[in-house]
């Protein structure tokens, strides 16, 4: 055999090791690829953090996800999310092929539909604020009172 070719067996064992390792997919870059996290250091903070749940336990950025798998992610906002895994992929494609990586449970989107429209419909947190800084409304009015408000030094007496 010449230098630098490899032979029959070599490259037979390096195409099932090939295969393996396409069949094989962390935690971490999954949700990296599925477009949850922008970056895999996001995805492992989350992680840790026990944000993120796989099939009703807590999960480890190691973990290797496998389609069929049910994974919980807990949004900052108190949104939670539930998707099952249909495809592998550890690189982070566009987002139309990231989406085909997972479907979202009914119960999980009928849920965040409705925190989204309770946001939507909630009273705007600076309307309830009572002490503190005014709010720029606040201080156009405060202006405008101002303005036209007489004052009693105003009357021309010295």
């Amino acid at each position: 055999m010449g230098r630098g070719r490899s032979g029959p067996r070599e490259a037979t064992q390096h195409g099932l090791g090939a295969a393996a390792d396409a069949l094989r997919c962390r935690l971490d870059k999954w949700l990296w690829a599925a477009r949850f996290f922008k970056t895999r250091a996001l995805a492992m903070e989350a992680i840790d953090r026990n944000r993120v749940w796989v099939s009703g336990l807590p999960a480890k950025p190691s973990r290797e996800v496998h389609p069929g798998d049910e994974i919980e992610i807990r949004e900052p906002g108190g949104l939670t999310r539930t998707v099952q895994v249909l495809g592998l992929s550890t690189v982070r494609g566009p987002a139309p092929v990231a989406q085909q990586l997972y479907a979202e449970t009914e119960a999980s989107r009928s849920a965040r539909e409705a925190a989204l429209q309770l946001r939507r419909l909630g009273v705007e947190p600076a309307l309830s604020q009572v002490a503190g800084r005014p709010t720029k409304r606040d201080r156009r009015d405060l202006s405008d009172w101002d303005r036209w408000s007489a004052r009693w030094d105003d009357s021309g007496h010295s």
